[in-house]
Formats: structure tokens, sequence, C-alpha cells
């Protein structure tokens, strides 16, 4: 059996925290703002009540929790994909750093876009 590294237990526990996060979080948030006020089902929270809700900063945590979990297993999925699914070991280091870097420059920008 192969010894495993402990960077990769910790690369699984995001993958899984994001998928978790992305499943229960981003379909109410989708449903709720793309089509159940749009359409009129609900009245849209007022503008001032939103802005104060998305000004908390247990919101503002919420919002980047969501975005950094989800861009994390995003990057985990697509590397794990291309290296193990293509076959692409030998290109495991642009692999890891174009998943990986792109999590973290997402990342990176959802802050300053949530706390900006």
């Amino acid at each position: 059996m192969a010894k495993r590294s402990s960077s990769e237990a910790v690369a699984w526990l995001l993958f899984s925290a994001g998928g978790v996060v992305s499943a229960l979080l981003a379909p109410i948030l989708l449903l709720l703002f793309g089509v159940i006020f749009p359409l009129g089902v609900l009245a849209p929270p007022e503008h001032a009540h939103m802005e104060a809700v998305l000004r908390h900063p247990l919101t503002q945590v919420v919002l980047l929790g969501l975005c950094v979990l989800s861009l994390l297993h995003w990057a985990h999925r697509f590397r794990y994909a291309l290296h193990e699914g293509l076959q692409l070991k030998r290109l495991r280091a642009p692999i890891n750093l174009l998943c990986y870097g792109g999590a973290i420059a997402g990342s990176l920008w959802a802050a300053v876009v949530v706390f900006g």
C-alpha cells in the first residue's frame, strides 16, 4: 500500500467540506435570488435590509467560507480528474499550480468583493 502524505488528507477534508457547503447553501441562494424573488413568489428584501445583512461580519464570513470551500472543492475535483482520470501524472506540478492557484486567486478575489 502506498504511503499518503498528510497534505493529501487536508485536501480531501477541504474537498468534502466544500462539497457539503456547496450542496447545502448554493441551491438555496440560487433558488431564492434566481427564481423566487424575480418571479415575485416572495417579496424581495428591501435594499436597506439587504445591505445591513450583507454588512454584518457573520454574514461576510459565511459568504467567504462558501466561496473558499466551493473553490477548493472545484480545485481538488478538477486536479483529481486531470491527474487520475486523464492520466496526466507527468504534468502534476502545472496541474496543481493551475487548480490550487486558481482556487487561491478566486478566494482572494472573493475576500475583496465580500469585505470591500
